[in-house]
């Protein structure tokens, strides 16, 4: 078998000479508003409109870069360059996205060029990205030389809610031989803490003290905004930092409070603004007897992010610390709703923690229903895949890393056979106007996309040497 490989002048020629396309490619999914919309689904668009207008774009964009495309049902799609076997190394990116927030700087669906970063939701989780996974492919169909396996690149389009696009693809396509994801950090993960998510919903308390609570845009998001109507005099309240306090009229007073969002797995840096409500009516008594124990539950939920507060703290040899938070919260029927995202070692259980957290929420007079329910994902870090990654990058940064684990959760978990490899760098700092995935202001690097799709080309020609199963 004649040997695939790419010369770092080549990758430098491809790159600089096809980048204002990419960036062309990116605003085109950018400007798509494709938050999921169940309300709205339809035949052949089961994640809402938006989703399948961004599938259909990207499916469009591979079928321009020579691929063959495939649209399956609106659930997931495809785009093949064929090898010389049907056997796949296979990429996946998603194009739905989370709701944009608040504290937006510049137009969301935008894509903004500033100072060597690009601003817009999508340019990092995960439009962008994909996008630099379908020029990846387009490198090897300009060349003309057929690969020895099938290069697939798959476009998710139900990544940010439940995963129904891969239960989808995974019931009616076989799996690749190999798959990487680029939707993590570099240099390569080989495993994602388990993830639970649930919802607490009190009695029906609201129309008391507190009459509305809302915040939150996402349940694996931390919010970065919340409100809350209570009744009460803004002449009676103290002001706080980062909280507003407004008149509503009828006896009732608007706090709204600022934080930092952020990604759910990684909290650090970031500030809850749902807990920064709850430590403000709770320390000035704003709540009404009947509403005291949610109050207590919401305390515990906020007060902490390893999940101390709830008893289910946890950690081991290979994950880092069990995170927990809470994401959004809603007046709905009278009742108050709050959403809970963990992301667990595997020295814990889904089952464990909702043995601990359901008689807390119990002793709150709040129901728990779990919303989801996943074990930790682990590859074994030696594998010839994995080894060819790290490899691959290190060649490229002239580093010496090893494979890691996330908190995050990508759609590697779900292939038998893949892993999560990059485009973020760990630790590297961005300046303070670029926000993170979920937050406002998203951004990314624009040389650190440049440096990322060369290192996914070379990547691709070296698992192409491999003897795949």
């Amino acid at each position: 078998m004649e040997k695939i490989s790419v010369t770092k002048e080549e990758l430098e020629a491809y790159v600089e000479r096809v980048w204002p396309e990419v960036l062309a490619d990116i605003a085109t999914l950018v400007s798509i508003d494709s938050v999921e919309d169940l309300n709205a689904a339809a035949p052949g668009a089961p994640w809402g409109p938006g989703p399948k207008a961004a599938l259909d774009a990207t499916l469009n964009i591979a079928e321009r870069l020579g691929m063959e495309p495939h649209d399956c049902d609106g659930y997931i799609g495809y785009a093949d360059l064929p090898g010389d076997s049907q056997k796949q190394v296979a990429v996946i990116g998603h194009v739905d996205i989370v709701p944009v927030g608040v504290g937006w700087d510049t137009d969301p669906f935008t894509m903004v060029r500033k100072d060597g970063y690009l601003l817009g939701r999508g340019t990092l989780d995960d439009k962008g990205p994909l996008v630099l996974a379908l020029w990846a492919a387009h490198f090897f169909a300009e060349r003309g030389q057929k690969l020895p396996y099938t290069i697939r690149c798959i476009v998710g389009a139900n990544e940010e809610t439940c995963l129904g696009d891969v239960d989808y693809y995974n019931e009616h396509f076989e799996q690749p031989a190999f798959l990487f994801t680029p939707d993590a950090e570099f240099p390569v993960c080989c495993g994602e803490k388990g993830g639970f998510s649930a919802t607490f919903t009190s009695e029906p308390v609201a129309g008391g003290t507190i009459v509305e609570l809302d915040g939150g845009t996402a349940g694996n998001a931390i919010p970065a905004l919340a409100t809350a109507v209570i009744r009460a005099s803004v002449a009676d309240l103290p002001a706080a930092d980062n909280i507003d306090i407004e008149d509503a009229g009828d006896g009732l007073v608007k706090l709204t409070a600022h934080g930092i969002g952020g990604h759910a797995s990684l909290p650090e840096g970031t500030r809850n603004a749902i807990g920064m409500l709850v430590d403000y009516l709770w320390d000035n008594g704003l709540y009404s007897p009947d509403q005291a124990p949610f109050m207590e539950l919401e305390r515990l939920i906020m007060g902490s992010t390893d999940g101390s507060t709830l008893d289910i703290a946890a950690t081991d040899d290979v994950f880092e610390p069990l995170t927990c938070i809470g994401g959004t919260v809603r007046t709905q029927d009278g009742s108050f709703v709050q959403t809970i995202d963990s992301r667990f070692p595997k020295s814990i259980t889904g089952e464990e923690i909702e043995a601990r957290v359901r008689p807390l929420g119990e002793r709150c007079g709040c129901k728990l229903t779990v919303d989801l329910m996943l074990p930790p994902f682990y590859v074994d870090p030696s594998s010839p895949e994995i080894q060819t990654l790290i490899q691959t990058y290190n060649d490229h940064t002239g580093k010496n890393e090893k494979p890691f684990t996330i908190g995050g959760g990508t759609y590697a978990r779900e292939f038998k056979n893949a892993a999560s490899f990059g485009p973020e760098e760990r630790g590297v700092p961005t300046p303070d106007w670029v926000g993170p995935m979920h937050g406002a202001n998203e951004g990314v690097s624009e040389q650190l996309l440049r440096d990322s799709m060369a290192i996914y080309i070379d990547a691709i020609a070296r698992l192409m040497n491999l003897d795949l199963d």
